[in-house]
């Protein structure tokens, strides 16, 4: 382990790696993650030759994401502060033969140059990191000019969520909030299934829009990102109404647990 590692907890209570160890193999889990790939790689695409390109992977747990950039032919590295699922990810890729790297660290402190990697990742991290700007500080300082930033966390807009065992947590004023988030990491863990870092920050669509906006990004939402050619007839009227007006939007926003972005690093940026 490297000195700015050990500057962090990078352990992991036994439930937390279990359900992840399991969970990173699930049939759901792959076409997550190969949704997501194909979609970045149709949006490169549109830019320039997508043969080769590096990608880095902020958060990545027990790397489910490097095979299958790797077998598209791209250079894959992963990075996250739980050392046992970095661990479990390198033990995975020898096991295939797959040369990719894995590194135990913070997404606050990437150890990467600048202007190194065509994509980023950052899969379900925002939310559990307090300084969550520091995070994208570092995702932003790595990013090729051009490149894509994708991320998925949580909704602060729509009521159902993922991050705590409890109804409505989204929309608890924060006060309760961060009694429950003591809690978490106390006396009542299995409140966020055991996670280290529970989820502590809260996002929307809008709010990271107009973030990376004011940092030379471009965003893209997840109806934005829908591919037209797979839908039917009234999907795709559908999905021209939440496009055109902007309250259906709104409410197709609310209607779901989860916030997706692309956005991607202007030129001149």
């Amino acid at each position: 382990m490297d000195d700015k590692a050990q500057k962090w907890d990078t352990g992991s209570h036994e439930g937390f790696y279990t359900y992840y160890e399991q969970q990173s193999l699930s049939p759901a889990t792959f076409e997550r993650f190969k949704a997501t790939r194909d979609t970045l790689l149709r949006l490169k695409a549109r830019q320039h030759d997508t043969s080769s390109m590096d990608i880095l992977d902020i958060g990545c747990g027990a790397g489910t994401q490097g095979g299958l950039w790797s077998e598209a032919g791209h250079r894959y590295v992963g990075i996250d502060i739980n050392e046992p699922l970095i661990i479990l990810a390198r033990n995975r890729a020898a096991d295939h033969g797959l040369n990719l790297r894995y590194e135990v660290g913070s997404a606050t402190e990437l150890p990467f140059p600048d202007a190194s990697f065509d994509i980023c990742v950052m899969p379900e991290l925002l939310e559990h990191v307090p300084p969550w700007e520091d995070c994208l500080r570092e995702a932003i300082r790595c990013l090729r000019p051009g490149g894509l930033i994708y991320i998925s966390t949580n909704n602060t807009l729509c009521p159902i969520q993922q991050e705590f065992n409890l109804p409505l947590y989204s929309w608890y004023p924060k006060a309760l909030k961060h009694h429950f988030e003591r809690r978490a990491v106390s006396d009542w863990p299995e409140l966020v299934n055991y996670a280290k870092y529970p989820a502590v920050n809260w996002f929307s669509f809008y709010y990271l829009r107009k973030y990376l906006g004011e940092r030379g990004f471009d965003a893209f939402d997840r109806f934005d990102l829908v591919d037209d050619n797979e839908k039917s007839g009234l999907q795709k009227l559908a999905l021209s109404a939440i496009k055109t007006l902007p309250p259906l939007r709104l409410l197709a926003h609310m209607a779901t647990s989860y916030t997706v972005l692309v956005a991607q690093k202007q030129l001149s940026a």
